[in-house]
């Protein structure tokens, strides 16, 4: 009889967790099996076997001569001919914008430097891109691909962009990073765009390139699929560095990204799915990795989410944030895994930040951490908050639901957590499990949460555990 009640209670077990299974991701493992089915999704491209050398194209590695034809020669004639590398060999080579093809595996060599052109005329003719969230025709990405399939960046070499106080930062319009009253700012033109997405005016009509100041991103593949950027060095963005929007099956890979600019962003999948981050490095003047899906109007007439990103192995510096969603995210974001990752830096501000408001709006769910080391950070250790930029100002209140943070632990922080929902739209079910934080000097904040557990939590040597 005992074995028979054994068996039954083991059916009424495995059904009830078959039954719980559903798209919402209820329970925190039924999240990481969801990452397995992701991870095979995600495969990066490969190319044939033939190598077109730039410097077979008329580029020299002198560091002085302009390569930009060169470039663009070669990369045209390898995807032509079916694909392949278009190789930069040992020297230093300038050049103005690089545009990829499909097929194209732009490779830099050990001892290789591409250097991008402080002549902002070299990223003209406008292309179409999403700047801070929202479309409009404006410089091109110093690297930058529009609805091609198959393209890559690899080797051990360096692509410098050249950004500093004296190229490019300035144009952020803040006197430390070089502005003087008089000088060319991005504030007008900025504003400008904000205003036309609100007003609706088509994408292709918002043109702002030569005289509006946008600063350029790094690398910015655009509706494109299945990308690679592996073993290169990134330095001196002009402003984001990797930016792939609405793009599917992107891998970053043991990449160092180096810039402490102003939004220096290490990495921003926009209304991207199917994103692998691993083994990377970043030192960064803004967020390490932000995922983002479009900023208010524009995002939400995109309406595209940014889906099913995985992030693990990679080691945080500086930055206002180690895994970040926001603040464009009116697209929406879900299913985020990032596990095995190292945070260190008095210069890191938080180690996951969420960030929104009611004029973003945007649901961000199911998001998953595990196995994350953070030696000190400046704020806090969780964070979301509801109060970014403009606050309560809006009608599309936002909503965060669903965070597992699981074996975490932090040697010093302020704050363990930071949540600050709203009462009309509270943060909903914030579950740390199995972390420890020592030296948290400061209490935790948490205003309109509803959800929150803490299981076998130790902070400054106590346990605490709630439901």
């Amino acid at each position: 009889m005992k074995y028979i009640q054994s068996f039954l209670v083991l059916f009424v077990v495995v059904f009830n967790l078959a039954c719980s299974t559903t798209a919402q991701i209820p329970e925190q493992h039924t999240g990481w099996d969801m990452c397995a089915d992701i991870q095979k999704r995600i495969i990066p491209p490969t190319f044939a076997d033939k190598d077109y050398l730039v410097t077979k194209f008329g580029a020299i590695g002198d560091g002085v001569t302009d390569c930009t034809q060169a470039f663009k020669d070669a990369v045209s004639e390898c995807s032509k001919n079916g694909g392949g590398r278009v190789v930069v060999p040992e020297g230093t080579f300038l050049t103005g914008a690089i545009h990829l093809q499909s097929n194209v595996n732009l490779h830099i060599v050990k001892s290789a430097v591409v250097k991008f052109s402080t002549d902002k005329s070299k990223y003209l003719p406008v292309v179409f891109t999403r700047w801070e969230g929202v479309e409009c025709m404006s410089y091109s990405a110093l690297i930058y691909a529009y609805g091609v399939e198959n393209i890559a960046i690899t080797g051990e070499g360096v692509l410098d962009g050249q950004g500093s106080n004296a190229n490019w930062w300035s144009w952020c319009g803040k006197d430390v990073y070089g502005w003087k009253d008089g000088m060319p700012s991005q504030k007008p033109a900025r504003k400008k765009l904000l205003e036309m997405a609100e007003k609706n005016i088509p994408p292709e009509q918002r043109v702002l390139g030569d005289g509006s100041y946008l600063r350029p991103n790094f690398f910015q593949p655009y509706k494109c699929k299945n990308i690679l950027v592996e073993g290169v060095t990134f330095k001196n963005s002009p402003m984001w560095f990797h930016n792939p929007v609405l793009c599917e099956n992107f891998t970053i890979k043991n990449v160092a990204i180096e810039g402490l600019g102003p939004n220096n962003d290490g990495c921003d999948p926009e209304s991207s799915k199917d994103v692998l981050i691993e083994g990377c490095s970043f030192n960064t003047g803004d967020d390490c990795i932000a995922i983002k899906s479009g900023r208010n109007t524009d995002g939400r007439r995109v309406n595209v989410p940014c889906e099913n990103l995985i992030i693990r192995n990679c080691t945080m510096k500086d930055g206002h944030g180690g895994v970040v969603i926001g603040s464009e995210i009116s697209g929406s974001v879900r299913n985020v895994f990032a596990e095995n990752c190292s945070m260190d830096s008095p210069m890191l501000d938080r180690a996951l930040r969420i960030k929104t408001n009611s004029v973003r709006g945007g649901v961000v769910e199911n998001v998953y951490c595990r196995n994350i080391s953070v030696g000190q950070v400046a704020e806090a250790a969780v964070l979301v908050d509801f109060n970014y930029e403009e606050g309560d100002k809006g009608d599309f209140p936002p909503t965060v639901k669903n965070v597992y943070v699981e074996n975490m632990v932090c040697k010093t922080c302020p704050h363990v957590l930071w949540l600050k929902g709203y009462q009309r739209s509270p943060i909903q079910n914030i579950h740390l499990s199995n972390c420890v934080f020592t030296n948290a000097t400061g209490e935790n904040i948490i205003e309109h949460v509803t959800g929150l557990e803490l299981k076998n939590v130790i902070i400054n040597g106590k346990l605490v555990d709630s439901k």
